[in-house]
């Protein structure tokens, strides 16, 4: 088994290799095109990695929170149009999403009646940014749901073949 560094505030690339028990050797091995140099240079922040090579350690480590965190925080697009994730347990992910939509139903009629005319005026512009916040809430519990499923795949805890087959794939 690895040794793990009892550094203080590694970065995600880190924390998921040592979750998989791996020295940066071994994961060398694992992800075969990263040498050990490079997975030493993205974990002390020497070095960005690339998209490939986050594709491959989210695979390889079973970690997909690492494409949402170098989206949301390295990508200098993603930094701004793609929303951080935080992990969450399924029955948290439900309740926030009930939560929203039953905001949203209680909100509908608004939305209906702002965009009737086409424009946004100064009077309905607040209750259109709540509502925009509103929608927002949905998206990012969405996403969190897809990274759960996602993160529930990678371990095996969801039977990959047959949620493939359910889905058409």
């Amino acid at each position: 088994m690895a040794r793990v560094s009892t550094k203080e505030n590694k970065n995600m690339y880190w924390q998921a290799r040592e979750a998989m028990g791996l020295s940066r050797e071994a994961a060398s091995e694992v992800l075969e095109t990263i040498p050990p140099e490079r997975i030493e240079r993205i974990e002390n922040e020497k070095f960005l990695p690339h998209p490939d090579e986050v594709l491959l350690m989210a695979e390889r480590y079973k970690a997909p929170m690492l494409c949402n965190y170098y989206c949301s925080q390295q990508c200098p697009i993603g930094r701004e149009y793609v929303p951080k994730i935080k992990i969450k347990d399924l029955s948290q992910i439900v309740l926030e999403m009930l939560a929203s939509l039953n905001s949203m139903q209680r909100q509908t009629t608004r939305l209906i009646d702002i965009a009737a005319d086409g424009v946004i005026d100064n009077e309905e512009l607040k209750d259109f940014i709540h509502i925009q916040q509103e929608l927002e809430k949905i998206s990012i519990t969405v996403e969190t749901l897809q990274l759960w499923s996602e993160q529930m795949l990678a371990t095996g805890k969801i039977n990959m073949e047959q949620y493939n087959a359910l889905i058409g794939k």
